[in-house]
């Protein structure tokens, strides 16, 4: 079924609405305006947006280009609009209200009521409750910068026959990027950052992965086949190598149909479940390969009771660049006040193990935190070294007791918490 009108969906009361749920302290885009500064006369702004929306004379403007670190290099980032950030709010509004009808299960990147934790509750499960032998992790190449326009709208066309929707994200795509004041046409790819492109991303995948996989594992594969997505990154499990290989081969092929590559050093397929370490070492070839999934490092485990399971720590790369950050952010506040440097440790040892204090991680988690406090001691002892104070490590004790909080795990068992999200 395709829906012929849903531009009178975007009505004055859904961009005021998609006006609150935008980031308040987010950088400006091109036009310079800030969030707080735009809720200055916004009912009236909010009005002459509506009517260009509806007029056809709203004109996008191009994404400002910025630069974020990551892991091995730097990520591009494009920031829009403010107004554009709106309407794009709105708007992805009305299409998740059609595409959350559409989308699979396995799916659970940037969509509503779904989280990275979902997803590795889901893996988690699949590993150790179904016929798991081989899992392939994969990684799509530039996945934002590589999606095709044409295809893109061609999938949108499948649902949407509102061509006053399918113009504006024309105009989005379209808009260009800007960088140093020079503007540059973007012919594929959508702005990784922009509101509306997690969307946009889920509706091509679901054509060219989603869909394609859940046909392939009912049509031509002998056993058991897993999968879990989570945006670009997603995770097959087998229970037959040549399971595996055909899949992988055929996946390659299908990614190139429509402009995207398998990142040839990412996209690797071990030997993992629960006959994996015993079969390696009847072959001698050493313990079962990990993999890494949602910034967690997977391997082979048993339980106190000797049965397999599949155990998770935090990956160790992550953990180091953000070591690195604390340090350097110590360094900045070494003469800030006590109770400032206090609140700024105990909000990142707090959102640190707010994703990370997962069953089982308890110790990476407990490394992180003695990491964190040794360097903020490290930064008093040299601010009284320079006042000729000496800082003591019982008085460093008192400050760690009042302001970084103990190590606890904060989420429960995957299973346990899939049962609860998903009582089929």
């Amino acid at each position: 079924m395709r829906f012929t009108a849903l531009l009178h969906h975007i009505t004055p009361a859904l961009l005021r609405a998609s006006y609150w749920e935008l980031n308040r302290s987010a950088v400006p885009g091109i036009d310079g305006e800030r969030w707080v500064e735009y809720r200055k006369h916004l009912e009236a702004r909010i009005e002459d947006l509506h009517g260009r929306v509806h007029r056809g004379t709203y004109r996008a403007k191009p994404s400002k280009r910025a630069w974020i670190p990551k892991t091995g290099g730097r990520r591009p980032l494009g920031i829009s609009a403010l107004e554009d950030k709106i309407v794009q709010q709105a708007v992805r509004t009305v299409l998740e209200c059609v595409y959350e009808e559409d989308f699979l299960g396995f799916s659970y990147g940037f969509r509503p009521g779904r989280s990275c934790h979902n997803a590795l509750d889901a893996l988690w499960v699949g590993l150790t409750q179904r016929r798991v032998n081989w899992v392939l992790d994969c990684d799509i190449r530039g996945f934002f910068e590589a999606i095709d326009h044409e295809w893109l709208v061609k999938f949108l066309e499948h649902r949407i026959a509102d061509r006053r929707i399918l113009r504006l994200v024309r105009k989005w795509l379209r808009a260009g990027v800007s960088e140093d004041g020079e503007w540059s046409r973007t012919t594929v790819g959508t702005p990784q950052g922009a509101v509306i492109s997690p969307t946009l991303a889920n509706v091509y995948l679901h054509y060219v992965l989603d869909l394609w996989v859940e046909r392939w594992r009912k049509r031509h594969a002998r056993g058991d086949v897993i999968i879990v997505r989570y945006a670009d990154d997603f995770v097959l499990g087998y229970q037959y190598r040549d399971d595996a290989q055909r899949c992988l081969a055929e996946l390659g092929q299908r990614m190139q149909a429509f402009g995207l590559e398998l990142h040839p050093e990412e996209t690797r397929l071990i030997e993992f479940g629960r006959f994996a370490a015993a079969d390696r070492q009847r072959r001698g070839d050493g313990k079962p390969e990990t993999f890494e999934f949602l910034g967690f490092t997977h391997w082979c485990g048993t339980r106190r009771d000797g049965k397999f399971t599949v155990k998770r720590k935090s990956m160790a790369r992550r953990m180091s660049a953000k070591l690195k950050e604390v340090k350097d952010r110590f360094r900045v506040l070494m003469h800030a006040e006590v109770r400032t440097m206090g609140r700024w440790a105990s909000a990142v040892v707090r959102g640190w193990m707010n994703y990370h204090a997962v069953p089982g991680n308890r110790a990476s988690v407990d490394v992180f935190r003695t990491q964190v406090c040794r360097m903020w001691y490290r930064t008093m002892r040299r601010r009284s070294e320079s006042g000729r104070r000496r800082w003591p490590w019982k008085r460093m004790q008192r400050l760690i007791r009042r302001w970084i909080p103990p190590v606890r795990i904060v989420h429960p068992y995957p299973n346990e918490r899939l049962i609860v999200t998903h009582p089929r």
